[in-house]
């Protein structure tokens, strides 16, 4: 096979490919960034919606409910645009999405009702699985295939990179560090009391618009730049005569695939659970205040960019499949310390979970898309559709918080996905041909 080319996909495979892609490489890999940079103010608006709608842990959790059932409602018709009027449709359309979403803050905080948040939160999201389900296969076909994982790890490195600044800059302008107690907010005057709960509602204007501002502007450098055209080859037209349940059934013929989808849908929960509550969890075991925690925060997303790219250098020499079952092994480890520990040990072992966490998302999607042919983009939308995940898995964790009066028990949730993780990482995947076509097995 033409290593410059890849099922389903057809490419330019002289040696100016590289420089070819080099520009979209670069766009494509900016969208990873604005949306782990929204993604990780969630560590940011949880405790701050708590407080200012108090809430409860449940309660909060609705905020990574709305925010990752769009994955799952919007990935199948994501894949049908891409489809239908490729990558690049796909691309504006989430961008679209992604700055109304960051708009509709505005009057969510104007109203102060706490579901308007949460629609909001919604729409930015439904504008994100557009994003993800073109973006993630985009980078896989931007380069030679035997460098695709690589190469999916470096651009979401950036999204490593958002994780570390958004928690900080949501820390600064979100969080307003004043904390009053229930038993306080009822000594205050009515008046006292609307004027403090508003200014909480209020202070996620200002972030939310520029957001959605620079996301307009990104939206219009993209319908004015060419990206190279990513047609589909014979066997991908003659696809499309088959019906949505069919390619379905057909795409999980691979047991890798199923497997990817299964052990997605626990990593995405896990990582909802342990940076979404992250500062919300440390406030708790180690006694800080929020302000301070978002510092923290920040520093797990500093790990977790670092985590992307020392994976990306070990897996030169280390199989993916292994190098995923070290990471999840580990984080297994540092979970069960920071729910039986206290004080600062807990801190450093959530950022080492940050860090250990990192390659997990990329290298289960590379693996699962892995030579699956005609099946490559319904392959990859069920394996977005598994980011619901992080939408019913964090409801366990604040259900268990709030069961117990302790947040560090709603912890064993990520402890559990780290273990099924770590048994898809240790299962040996083999190339086999199914139907003249290359795919994997155990």
């Amino acid at each position: 096979m033409n290593h410059n080319t890849q099922p389903g996909i057809v490419t330019d495979g002289n040696s100016s490919s590289g420089k070819k892609y080099l520009l979209p490489l670069i766009l494509i890999t900016s969208l990873f960034f604005f949306w782990g940079f929204v993604h990780n103010l969630d560590p940011v608006l949880i405790p701050h919606l708590k407080k200012a709608f108090r809430l409860t842990d449940l309660e909060t959790s609705l905020v990574d409910f709305s925010v990752f059932i769009a994955y799952f409602l919007m990935a199948l018709p994501a894949g049908y645009v891409m489809r239908r009027w490729g990558y690049k449709s796909g691309i504006i359309l989430g961008l679209s999405l992604f700055a109304i979403g960051c708009l509709l803050f505005l009057p969510a905080a104007d109203t102060r009702q706490y579901v308007f948040f949460l629609g909001a939160l919604f729409i930015i999201a439904c504008g994100l699985t557009f994003l993800e389900t073109a973006a993630n296969p985009y980078v896989t076909v931007l380069g030679p295939p035997e460098t695709a994982t690589q190469r999916l790890n470096f651009s979401q490195s950036f999204n490593g990179f958002a994780a570390f600044m958004a928690p900080i800059v949501g820390g600064k302008f979100i969080l307003s560090g004043v904390n009053y107690s229930d038993s306080e907010l009822a000594k205050m005057l009515p008046e006292a009391k609307e004027a403090y709960l508003a200014h909480e509602a209020s202070s996620v204007k200002g972030p939310y618009l520029i957001l959605g501002l620079i996301i307009i502007l990104v939206t219009i450098l993209f319908i004015f730049t060419k990206l190279p055209d990513i047609k589909e080859d014979k066997e991908v037209t003659e696809d499309k005569h088959r019906s949505a349940l069919e390619k379905i059934i057909h795409a999980l013929r691979h047991s890798h695939l199923r497997w990817a989808i299964l052990a997605q849908f626990f990593y995405v929960g896990a990582q909802v659970c342990v940076l979404s509550f992250f500062i919300r969890f440390i406030t708790v075991s180690a006694n800080i205040d929020a302000s301070e925690a978002s510092w923290y925060s920040g520093a797990a997303g500093l790990a977790f960019m670092v985590g992307r790219f020392a994976g990306t250098f070990l897996m030169k020499y280390i199989a993916p499949n292994r190098l995923l079952m070290f990471y999840a092994l580990a984080s297994a480890l540092l979970t069960s310390l920071a729910i039986f520990g206290t004080g600062a040990i807990t801190i450093y072992a959530l950022i080492g979970v940050a860090f250990f966490m990192s390659i997990m998302f990329p290298t289960i999607f590379s693996m699962g898309i892995a030579g699956l042919g005609t099946d490559t983009k319904i392959g990859s939308s069920l394996i977005v559709m598994s980011i619901v995940g992080g939408a019913l898995l964090p409801l366990s964790l604040g259900y268990i918080s709030d069961l117990t009066k302790n947040i560090q028990y709603g912890y064993l949730v990520p402890l559990l996905c780290f273990i099924v993780i770590l048994f898809y990482g240790w299962k040996v995947w083999k190339p086999i041909q199914i139907e003249g076509e290359i795919s994997l097995k155990d």
